[in-house]
């Protein structure tokens, strides 16, 4: 077979490097050949890649014992970043929301970008400046907040606020670099890059399987990788720093071992008795229970770890949990972590490769626990072909994704760290201001949420993409802010028109903001008090006109008038004020008020005057003139022309009046 018909995968751990080559008969995936080499010294810690040299080697060594078996030359290598080097970070985000709106599917997505962004400054304000950038390869939601409080579900809810608490799943790029940086100086390309809880997940839980909330337990040497599925997806991924390299070392430090002889004594405990030799060189035999008894608190200790890292991640016991790898083979293992989550023995187990389906495996040799990785990563490639990194164009930008799951649109904005705020429009600010004395609260305009293209089709956040998809993004619009204006509010308080001795007067409602007099075109702002009034009673026109009541002679169309009286439209009023004595200080002859209608500074105002006629002096009693800001010579215009303060004004004269500054 040509190199071209096989597929080569690497499964590079802590203590072993598994090399496999196989190809798929559109049937099955057949195993053709595999090697596995142990590292000659410890050049890898944690699943970590800490001596790229001797790694290197060894994965030259099982690429050269797989050319002879196979007779071809391998080029082209599939391999799997140690789900260990995950890390995880939660994560809360919140917006307002539209009281009178359902919060929908797209403003939940929208909440979940923001929270993973925050979750990805968090990892980057975390690292050390030398150290690599993080990229989010999954997330969990672990709680929901309408209005402050927990619930399952937002979508559909209506709320004034709310929130997500999310637990976000980040991989290193130093990882994958110096995974591949280690393929390289072995002579091989990277044609296909994974996550080794997801491979292990692929063959060992079918996509029927992951609709039940299960953990799968990968227990190496260095560390034990955790996934998580429920409702048909893997979820969460989650590491014990415990492993199987803890359980090798209690033997050593209680049998008096080197590392290599305690790591046999470990993979025999399954068998009665176990025969090893001490660093002295003495021989012993000595049953498995014996020595289970000598370490069982450390057996415990892994139990506990996993368990408590399912909980911490899973929020609860989970239905049941698979064990994979070499330390799953620890006797008393799967009972004690039955104990911990509470859930019955029967539902922990360890499974074998005997389970994956579709694959030949070729030699009995493969049917250990420990090959269920390799394996994984092997099938992976088939599937994952020339998918190890998905691109997308985002608004002209290149965005390239780690291809560890279904990815969206969502992803493809996370990824480009496209602010989230810019996807849903925000309704316009709203208006609270009184009228006489009512609340009124006017809402602004909806905003208009974003427009998403995906190859020229709208699309929403959740819509799957695939290599080479051009993705536009039109942003959100926010709504126009609330506009008032004391005109909208005018209702029912109609215009007058009386005739005050004999001269037509105009009566329009009295209006003031903030204590201001102002007018019905005047805009209404934020916290105004406004007051509208009509003026309906004689009492209300005279201390409108500023005229004196108490000593007048009132008449409402030739009958006598009480201050109390309703004014009517159209009504002729009389008003006049009696001849004083001569005991009178300010003795006047007896005179006829009177009123006219004028426009000053292009505002409409009632000019009223004890004399027969209204002089141009009298404008100034019907205004106010600030004398604490005199700002040069005061300019009096009258129709255009220079005012003197004894000119006569009459209805319909335009006045101006101004600060000269020259």
């Amino acid at each position: 077979m040509a190199e071209k018909d096989l597929l080569f995968s690497l499964d590079i751990g802590t203590r072993t490097v598994v090399g496999i080559v196989g190809f798929h008969d559109g049937q099955k995936f057949i195993i053709k050949a595999f090697e596995v080499e142990e590292h000659k010294e410890r050049a890898m810690y944690d699943g970590q890649v800490h001596d790229i040299e001797l790694v290197a080697k060894a994965v030259e060594r099982v690429k050269e014992r797989l050319e002879e078996k196979t007779g071809v030359k391998l080029n082209r290598v599939s391999v799997a970043a140690a789900g260990r080097t995950l890390k995880t970070c939660k994560a809360f985000a919140e917006q307002d929301a539209d009281p009178s709106m359902e919060v929908d599917r797209e403003l939940i997505s929208n909440l979940e970008i923001e929270a993973i962004q925050k979750a990805q400054k968090s990892m980057e304000e975390q690292s050390d400046e030398e150290e690599q950038s993080f990229f989010c390869v999954g997330y969990a939601v672990m709680h929901y907040f309408l209005d402050g409080g927990i619930i399952s579900n937002l979508e559909g809810h209506k709320a004034k606020r709310i929130g997500a608490e999310l637990l976000v799943t980040f991989l290193p790029r130093l990882v994958v670099e110096s995974l591949y940086a280690v393929v390289a100086r072995a002579g091989l390309e990277v044609t296909s890059l994974t996550l080794e809880p997801i491979a292990a997940m692929n063959v060992s839980i079918s996509s029927s399987m992951r609709l039940l909330n299960l953990a799968l337990v990968d227990i190496g040497a260095g560390t034990s990788d955790i996934a998580l599925t429920k409702d048909g997806t893997v979820f969460a991924f989650a590491m014990a720093s415990t492993a199987g390299d803890e359980i090798t070392e209690k033997i050593a430090k209680v049998l008096l071992l080197d590392f290599d002889e305690a790591e046999k004594v470990k993979m025999s405990l399954k068998e009665e008795s176990v025969r090893y030799t001490d660093i002295m060189g003495l021989n012993y035999e000595k049953s498995s229970s014996e020595i289970l008894n000598e370490i069982d608190d450390s057996i415990k200790v892994l139990a506990e770890e996993i368990s408590n890292k399912i909980l911490e991640f899973n929020g609860k016991a989970p239905s049941a949990v698979l064990l994979v790898g070499g330390g799953s083979r620890i006797p008393r293992l799967t009972g004690y972590i039955a104990g911990y989550l509470k859930i019955p023995s029967e539902r922990v187990g360890v499974r074998s490769t005997d389970i994956i389906r579709d694959v030949d495996l070729g030699s009995k040799e493969l049917s250990w626990p420990e090959f269920i990785t390799p394996i994984g990563i092997a099938v992976t490639s088939y599937f994952n072909r020339r998918k190890n990194f998905l691109h997308v164009t985002v608004n002209g930008i290149n965005v390239k994704l780690l291809n560890t799951k279904a990815l969206t649109i969502a992803d493809s904005l996370i990824m480009m760290n496209y602010n989230p705020r810019n996807l849903i429009g925000r309704r316009g600010n709203s208006l609270s201001f009184k009228i006489n004395g009512r609340t009124e609260i006017v809402r602004g305009e909806p905003g208009k949420p974003a427009v998403i293209y995906l190859n020229d089709h709208a699309a929403g956040l959740d819509k799957p993409i695939a290599n080479g998809d051009v993705i536009i993004v039109e942003p959100a619009a926010d709504g126009k802010p609330a506009a008032a204006y004391v005109r909208d509010y005018m209702a029912g308080y109609a215009e007058k028109t009386v005739y005050f001795n004999e001269d037509p007067l105009n009566i329009k409602p009295v209006i003031t903001v903030n204590g201001f007099k102002s007018n019905r075109d005047a805009a209404i702002r934020n916290g105004d008090e406004v007051i509208i009034k009509s003026i309906n009673t004689v009492r209300e026109l005279l201390e409108f006109l500023n005229l004196d009541y108490y000593d007048a002679e009132i008449s409402i169309n030739g009958r006598k008038a009480e201050l109390s009286d309703v004014i009517n439209d159209g009504d002729h009023i009389n008003y006049e004020v009696p001849e004083r004595t001569e005991d009178d200080s300010t003795q006047e002859p007896d005179k006829k008020a009177a009123c006219v209608n004028v426009t000053i500074n292009g505002k409409p105002e009632v000019i009223v005057s004890n004399k027969s006629q209204c002089l141009f002096v009298d404008v100034f009693n019907s205004i106010e003139i600030d004398l604490n800001n005199i700002k040069g010579i005061n300019a009096m215009l009258l129709n255009g022309n220079k005012a003197n303060f004894t000119d006569v004004i009459n209805d319909g004269d335009e006045i101006e009046l101004y600060w000269n500054e020259k």
